[in-house]
C-alpha cells in the first residue's frame, strides 16, 4: 500500500505506516497534555482575525513535566468536522515572551513530511524529534495553518498560560513572531510525549477547573498538578512519573457542558495516553452545583448516580491495568451555586470515595483545603474571592496533601 497524499500533505494513513518500526524501539511517556474542546464563536473569530492570505501561526507554550532523550507531538483535529491541513509545525526551547532559542529549533515531521492533513475527528501523532528535554522545560510548539473555508480547530480554552497566533507563514521558525496577538489557550496541541526510558510511567488527572488551576497565577504554572509534577521529580522513587493534566473548566462526570462528560471523554483522555499508569479522579462539584443551580433541562444527578460514574471509570481504568486514585471534593460554602443540599451531596460523594473499594487508594483534598471551624469552606488563605475556586497556596496544599508512595506501586 502507498502512502497517499494530497497536494503534497502526508495524511494520517502514512503516520501508521512510517511510525510502526519507530514505536517497536522507542518507549514513549505523557511529559505534557491537554484536553481537547472544539474552539467555537470567540475563539474561532480570534483566530480568523489573524489570519492573512499566507495563513496563520499558533505558538504554544507548554512548560513539560518529565524530560527525555527525545520528543514526539500529538495534534488534534478531534472536534473538527472537516480535515485539518498543517503546513507546518516547529519545535524549539522557549526563550520567554514568546520567542525562542533558535539553536534548538527542530522541524517536525509526519512520516517523514514537513506537513500533515488530520481527518475530522482525529489526532495526527509525530515522528520522533531527536531533541534531549528537561524536565519542567518551556517549549515552544508553532504550527502553521492555511486559510481551510469550514474548519473547526480544536483547542484548550484555560491554558493559565501566554500563547501567540500570528499571520504568516514564517513564523514558525522565527524567533519572534511580528505582529502577534495574545492569547490564553492551547490551539491544535494536546499532547508532548518523551522518549524517558522503559521505568517512566504517567499521572492522569481527570479533571475540572481545579485541576485546570482556574485562578492560578497567569504563566506560573501552580495548578495543584503542576505542584504533584514537581514533588514526583524532586523523590527519587518516583522522579521518571509525569503528570498529565487533563482538567477542562466546567467538566462534569455524568453530563457535557464544557466538553464532553468525563464518561464520554475518559478512553480518548485517559486510557490513550502514553505510559498512563495511574489515573486521579477529581471532579465532581459542577454537577453537584448544577443539580441546584441547573443551566438547561435535564442536568440534575443524585448522590448514587456521581458514585455510579466513578465506578463505571475505575472499572474501565482498571481493564487497562491503570491504578485508579480519587479525590475528595473541596469544600465551596459561599459559592453563587451552593446550597445545604448541596453540601449533604458533597459529604456524601465524599465519604464514598473514602470508604469504597474501586479505588485503589484516596486523596483527601477536602480535608487540605477546609477552614476547621466552617468545614463547608474552603480556608480563607486558601481562597481565591469566589469560594469555590482556591489560589496559588492552596493549589499547593493540595498537590502537597498527595502520599508520593502512592506512585511506587
Amino acid at each position: 500500500m502507498e502512502p497517499r497524499t494530497r497536494a503534497g500533505i502526508t495524511t494520517v494513513a502514512a503516520v501508521v505506516l512510517f511510525a510502526l518500526p519507530l514505536g517497536a524501539q522507542t518507549v514513549w511517556t505523557g511529559s505534557w497534555a491537554a484536553a481537547p474542546v472544539a474552539a467555537n464563536g470567540p475563539a474561532a473569530a480570534a483566530a480568523a482575525a489573524v489570519a492573512d492570505a499566507n495563513g496563520t501561526v499558533y505558538r504554544n507554550i507548554v512548560h513539560l513535566s518529565l524530560g527525555g532523550k527525545a520528543l514526539r507531538l500529538r495534534l488534534s483535529n478531534e472536534f473538527g468536522t472537516t480535515s485539518l491541513a498543517i503546513s507546518s509545525v516547529h519545535v524549539a526551547l522557549s526563550a520567554g515572551a514568546g520567542t525562542i532559542r533558535p539553536e534548538t529549533d527542530h522541524a517536525v515531521t509526519f512520516g517523514g513530511a514537513d506537513s500533515v492533513v488530520i481527518p475530522a475527528g482525529a489526532l495526527a501523532v509525530s515522528d520522533a524529534v531527536e531533541m534531549p528535554a528537561t524536565a519542567f522545560a518551556d517549549m515552544a510548539v508553532s504550527l502553521l495553518v492555511l486559510p481551510q473555508p469550514g474548519a473547526t480547530l480544536t483547542w484548550h480554552q484555560l491554558g493559565m498560560s501566554t500563547n501567540y497566533m500570528a499571520p504568516g507563514k514564517d513564523g514558525v521558525r522565527a524567533m519572534k513572531l511580528e505582529s502577534a496577538k495574545t492569547v490564553t489557550s492551547w490551539y491544535l496541541l494536546k499532547g508532548v510525549d518523551v522518549d524517558a526510558g522503559p521505568k517512566a510511567a504517567a499521572v492522569v488527572v481527570l479533571g475540572a477547573s481545579i485541576s485546570d488551576g482556574y485562578r492560578s497565577t497567569m504563566d506560573a504554572n501552580t495548578r495543584w498538578p503542576d505542584d504533584l509534577a514537581r514533588r514526583l521529580h524532586a523523590n527519587p522513587g518516583t522522579a521518571k512519573v509525569g503528570v498529565l493534566d487533563e482538567g477542562i473548566s466546567g467538566n462534569r462526570l455524568l453530563h457535557d457542558g464544557t466538553g464532553p462528560s468525563a464518561l464520554a471523554r475518559l478512553d480518548r483522555d485517559v486510557l490513550a495516553q502514553s505510559g498512563a499508569k495511574y489515573v486521579i479522579i477529581s471532579l465532581g462539584t459542577n454537577d453537584i452545583g448544577r443539580t441546584f443551580f441547573p443551566m438547561r433541562p435535564g442536568e440534575t444527578v443524585t448522590a448514587e448516580q456521581l458514585t455510579w460514574s466513578l465506578q463505571q471509570i475505575a472499572l474501565r481504568a482498571h481493564a487497562r491495568g491503570v491504578r485508579v486514585y480519587a479525590t475528595t471534593l473541596n469544600p465551596f460554602g459561599g459559592a453563587a451555586y451552593y446550597s445545604a443540599a448541596g453540601e449533604q451531596m458533597r459529604q456524601t460523594y465524599n465519604h464514598f470515595v473514602k470508604t469504597s473499594p474501586a479505588f485503589d487508594g484516596f486523596i483527601d483534598f477536602d480535608a487540605a483545603t477546609r477552614d476547621p471551624a466552617h468545614p463547608e469552606t474552603l480556608l480563607p488563605a486558601f481562597d481565591s474571592g469566589d469560594h469555590l475556586h482556591p489560589n496559588d497556596a492552596g493549589y499547593k496544599a493540595m498537590g502537597e496533601a498527595i502520599d508520593l508512595k502512592l506512585f511506587t506501586r
